[in-house]
């Protein structure tokens, strides 16, 4: 299987006495071109988001406010990751499924996605996963 590259990015946090700023720009701190934000929030107690992959689009997720858990799974080897810090980012490469569970009040995820939405590039199977996760 091509090894999958996942990281957690630090963002340039400015501290101010006014409030804290952070600036992410594309093939900088992110390593691709963004094409596509979004963000999640008002997620329920108890519910997932997620829960799939992309062949192609790499990501990076940020939690700007609250916090919450990412599972990244690469064909059965999975690590968990707890985003809260707004001046830090998880990059998912292509080809990882994901999971993001146990969202704290008030959370927001937000995404940075380096294609427009494009449906056939999504896997929601988790056994064709497992399936495309062999062939790579």
């Amino acid at each position: 299987m091509q090894q999958a590259v996942t990281s957690l990015i630090s963002f340039c946090k400015i501290a101010d006495p006014r409030g804290n700023l952070t600036v992410v720009e594309q093939y900088k701190e992110v390593p691709f071109a963004i094409r596509r934000v979004y963000w999640t929030y008002d997620v329920p107690t108890g519910e997932s988001r997620g829960g799939h992959a992309h062949k192609h689009c790499r990501e990076v997720l940020v939690a700007v406010s609250g916090s919450f858990s990412v599972t990244l799974d690469r064909a059965g080897e999975r690590h968990t990751f707890l985003l809260n810090h707004p001046y830090q980012g998880l990059l998912v490469d292509r080809g990882v499924w994901r999971t993001l569970e146990d969202f704290s009040s008030g959370a927001v995820c937000l995404v940075l996605a380096e294609d427009a939405f494009d449906e056939a590039d999504y896997i929601y199977d988790y056994e064709e996963y497992r399936a495309y996760a062999r062939r790579l």
